[in-house]
């Protein structure tokens, strides 16, 4: 009969070095991202939830070089009816007009910028934009 050597252990140290997966050290935190502005660096229309998130507060934006020469700007779209005078905007430091309003949050809502009462024009910076056979252009929306 043949004797055979018994196995070799190893060390448990080594053994334990081998199973033990590397320790990582912790991951920091990145920090707080701000919201981006439009690519063309313009601010993009601000939304500011209520506590139980059923409302939703959007500040239209308006920028001077849509209209140079306006004298009045509002907003009007599916919110109001299309009403021409309800929701005048304010003209802001720059020329740019703005406007704070209490939406419904969850929902859709098209919109478009009155100009002196005549031109319409859309935002720059929509969430996206919808066709409005109608008037034959494109709405505006802004998703709450």
């Amino acid at each position: 009969m043949k004797k055979t050597a018994p196995a070799q252990k190893e060390p448990a140290k080594q053994e334990l070095a081998r199973k033990a997966p590397a320790k990582k050290a912790p991951a920091k935190k990145a920090p707080a991202k701000k919201a981006r502005p439009a690519a063309d660096d313009r601010p993009r229309m601000a939304r500011k939830y209520s506590k139980d998130r059923a409302v939703c507060r959007v500040t239209f934006w308006l920028p001077k070089d849509a209209a140079p020469d306006a004298t009045s700007v509002a907003v009007a779209g599916s919110f109001n009816d299309w009403s021409l005078g309800r929701h005048p905007m304010k003209q802001v430091k720059g020329g740019d007009f703005q406007l704070a309003l209490e939406l419904e949050s969850g929902r859709e809502f098209e919109f478009r910028f009155v100009i002196d009462g005549v031109r319409w024009e859309s935002a720059w910076n929509a969430d996206k934009y919808v066709w409005n056979e109608h008037a034959h252009c494109e709405n505006s929306v802004i998703v709450t």
